[in-house]
């Protein structure tokens, strides 16, 4: 009786978007260690950030 191996599952790098097999990554969610380290540049350069609401309206007004 054979067996058919599924095909592996891809996954598209948010970096350079090649699609890459998690199982052979050496930097999941990334296809390389290049790509991990551009989207740490990124970051560290303040490319990326995450949003920040002021929970205080009158600093807003304060700043403008």
């Amino acid at each position: 009786m054979l067996r058919h191996r599924a095909p592996p599952m891809m996954l598209k790098c948010p970096i350079c978007e090649k699609l890459f097999d998690p199982q052979d990554s050496p930097a999941m969610p990334f296809c390389s260690n290049r790509c991990k380290l551009v989207d740490l540049n990124r970051w560290l350069e303040e490319k990326h950030g995450l949003p920040y609401h002021s929970e205080n309206r009158s600093e807003v007004a304060d700043e403008e």
